[in-house]
């Protein structure tokens, strides 16, 4: 079986340099081993609200978002013959602590939070993410070899997808429009989209932004983490969807740009795709994704 997650953590530190962590239960899928505090994005739920509602459930303490250190995610088999194997994009925060009183969890997926010197967290056995994310070696997980089987999926749908705000050497900027049927259907968005079981948010990116445009990119950076929740959205041909996205939008450049034609791997979702200059962005009508990406970096 194979399961698809979003989680929020944050790398939280003391005026001393030590760092913020919580260890796993025997309601976990990793008893005994210590992990940032987070967890799981809740359907309709912002990533930064969810690492602020996981702090306070896992350790007591008030915090603010001060940062985004990072978006990845992996693939683990979870314990026991036959398990399910599960893909978490995980979201990695900088949080600083606003109040609140250190405590443990009770009758949770954590059952101790605690301050741990920088000197002792190699000591620790650590969850892989954590383990890469506060720069400590360790052993890398076996490959999960990934299956056909679809993945499991509730009545609501949860998606994970991975932007670009896409540029060349020129200042113009790479758009593609949403079929017609589609949420958003007409208007101008940014190119990327869900990626797929096992893929990084860069790695769907990249092949998303060639199959709706042609083109060749690289990634230069994490521009924004957001999200967009209509439980009123309809799919296509009229289907209601209660639809939460979580996007991530990475700067994207592309020196050796082309014609931007959509191909038949885009699924046709996406039905032009087309160099514009700030000007001409200006006059289309856009998603809000794509409109609040350039406020942000045009």
């Amino acid at each position: 079986m194979k399961i698809r997650r979003t989680g929020a953590y944050g790398v939280c530190r003391a005026a001393g340099g030590s760092v913020l962590l919580a260890r796993g239960s025997q309601l976990s899928a990793f008893p005994g081993v210590w992990s940032l505090p987070g967890g799981g994005v809740d359907h309709g739920e912002h990533p930064g609200d969810a690492v602020v509602r996981e702090f306070a459930e896992e350790t007591g303490l008030a915090v603010v978002v001060t940062g985004i250190r990072s978006v990845v995610a992996d693939v683990i088999a979870l314990p026991g013959s036959g398990g399910p194997v599960e893909h978490t994009d995980r979201i990695l925060y900088d949080v600083t602590v606003t109040g609140g009183d250190l405590r443990a969890e009770s009758d949770g997926t954590t059952d101790v939070a605690q301050w741990v010197p920088s000197a002792e967290v190699a000591e620790l056995p650590l969850l892989p993410f954590t383990a890469r994310a506060l720069g400590v070696q360790f052993e890398a997980p076996a490959v999960v070899p990934v299956s056909d089987e679809p993945v499991r999926r509730g009545d609501r749908v949860q998606r994970f997808g991975a932007y670009g705000w896409v540029t060349d050497s020129d200042g113009r900027i790479l758009l593609a429009r949403i079929t017609q049927g589609y949420p958003g259907g007409g208007n101008w968005h940014l190119p990327g989209g869900g990626t797929d079981f096992g893929e990084t948010p860069e790695q769907g990116l990249i092949r998303e932004l060639y199959e709706e445009t042609s083109q060749r990119g690289k990634i230069s950076g994490l521009l924004s983490v957001g999200h967009r929740y209509d439980p009123a959205a309809l799919g296509p041909e009229g289907v209601p969807l209660d639809w939460h996205v979580i996007r991530v939008v990475y700067r994207v450049r592309v020196d050796e740009p082309g014609i931007a034609t959509v191909t038949e791997a885009a699924g046709g979702s996406t039905d032009r795709a087309s160099w514009f200059t700030p000007g001409e962005v200006a006059e289309l009508p856009l998603t809000e994704l794509a409109q609040e990406t350039l406020a942000q970096a045009g």
